[in-house]
C-alpha cells in the first residue's frame, strides 16, 4: 500500500473510533422532537423552539463523547490539536450554509449526502447495529444541537 493511502486509512480508522465512542456515550433519555425538512435541504425551524448557545455549542462540537466534530472537520479551535481532515473545513460554516441548513447535516447528513461517514446525531431510529443500551437514543439532545447549530453560523 502506498503512504498517502496508509495514511487515508489511518484516518479512516481514527474517524470510525471517534464516531464509535460517540455511540458509547448515547444523548439522555428524552422526548424526540419531530421535526420538518424542508425540500430535503435544511430544517427551517429550531428544534427546541429558541435558538441555542453559541458557546455551549463549542464545547459540545470539541467534547470527544458528544459532537466529536474535531474528528473529522478542521474548526477555528487553535488549543485543539490534530483536527480531521476527512469532512470539510468548517471554518466558515456560517457564511457558506443558513441555520437550516447546518441544522439537516447535523440531524441527519444522509439525507444531504447518502455516502456520507457522519452519523446522524438526532435520529433515534433505522439505524443498524446499535447496542441494546443505546437503541432509541440520539447522539446529542435537541438542545445540543441547536448549540451546535448556533456556534457553527458564527463561523464567518
Amino acid at each position: 500500500m502506498v503512504a498517502w493511502q496508509s495514511l487515508g486509512v489511518l484516518r479512516a480508522l481514527i474517524c470510525g473510533a471517534g464516531i464509535a465512542a460517540l455511540f458509547a456515550t448515547g444523548a439522555a433519555a428524552e422526548e424526540f422532537v419531530a421535526f420538518k425538512i424542508v425540500d430535503n435541504e435544511s430544517i427551517a425551524k429550531s428544534l427546541t423552539g429558541k435558538p441555542g448557545d453559541p458557546a455551549r455549542g463549542r464545547e459540545v462540537a470539541i467534547n470527544r463523547k458528544q459532537g466529536n466534530c474535531l474528528a473529522c472537520h478542521k474548526l477555528p479551535i487553535p488549543e485543539q490539536p490534530f483536527h480531521g481532515e476527512i469532512g470539510p473545513d468548517l471554518s466558515t460554516a456560517g457564511s457558506t450554509y443558513s441555520a437550516g441548513e447546518l441544522r439537516l447535516r447535523i440531524v441527519n447528513p444522509k439525507i444531504v449526502n447518502p455516502d456520507t461517514f457522519m452519523p446522524a446525531f438526532y435520529r433515534p431510529f433505522g439505524l443498524h447495529r446499535v447496542a441494546k443500551d443505546f437503541q432509541g437514543k440520539t447522539i446529542l439532545t435537541a438542545e445540543q444541537v441547536e448549540d451546535v447549530v448556533a456556534y457553527l453560523t458564527t463561523l464567518k
